[in-house]
């Protein structure tokens, strides 16, 4: 028979446990049969001091069930102060691996805030490489424009001077056929004042081999007139 005491103080001793977490309880759990089978062994095994300092043999019921109460009362004061070492055991653990759990998370707080400047810092230079790149985009848009601007100037002015140059050639072309047509014209007329040349030399010289040739009789003449009479007849 349990006491009314024993009850409440076990009911009490139950709701003064303080709230652990599920690794906590399982522990706990795995480790309380094991200690409560050993606790209930020893009082078991141990005499009770009222029983030993008592005759229950020459004590009359209501003594009997005195001694038992104040037992129980005893046994449970015994089992609530082993609890509660044991209570204050596992929450000496439990702050302690509290305290560790604190130590790493703040530890993982400052690793997350780390993480966190060294992505910020990332972002802002990605931001900064993003605008450079839309920048450079822009200037290459922009000189792209002004370059085929540009490059359509150059080519209409190839073309024009393509044009240019095909009519220039074309002209060149024609001035070289006529240069060259008139060159053979020239030698022809040449060649044919060569041979007028040739054949008013060969008339100059008969012309002149004649005209010697008058020139000397009339010469010969002159002197034969002009000589006196006498230097004839004696000549004769």
């Amino acid at each position: 028979m349990i006491s009314p005491f024993f009850k409440k103080k076990d009911s009490s001793t139950k709701q003064a446990e303080p709230q652990m977490t599920k690794p906590e309880l399982e522990e706990v759990s795995a480790v309380e049969p094991d200690a409560e089978l050993t606790h209930l062994a020893a009082e078991e095994e141990e005499p009770s001091p009222l029983a030993a300092s008592f005759n229950k043999t020459h004590m009359d019921k209501r003594s009997l069930d005195l001694v038992f109460a104040v037992e129980q009362v005893i046994q449970a004061r015994q089992h609530a102060e082993r609890s509660i070492h044991e209570l204050q055991d596992r929450l000496t653990h439990s702050s302690g691996h509290v305290d560790r759990l604190n130590r790493e998370v703040k530890a993982l707080n400052q690793v997350i805030s780390d993480r966190e400047k060294n992505i910020l810092e990332l972002e802002r230079k990605l931001t900064d490489k993003n605008l450079k790149v839309d920048q450079a985009m822009e200037d290459y848009r922009e000189l792209q424009g002004a370059l085929t601007g540009e490059i359509e100037e150059l080519k209409n002015a190839i073309e024009l001077e393509e044009q240019k140059y095909g009519t220039l050639l074309q002209k060149h072309n024609e001035a070289l056929a006529d240069k060259v047509k008139a060159i053979n014209e020239f030698e022809d007329k040449l060649s044919r004042l060569e041979v007028e040349n040739a054949h008013l030399k060969q008339k100059y010289e008969a012309m002149r081999e004649e005209k010697t040739y008058l020139a000397n009789m009339i010469s010969d003449f002159t002197s034969r007139m002009s000589a006196p009479l006498g230097q004839g007849k004696s000549s004769s």
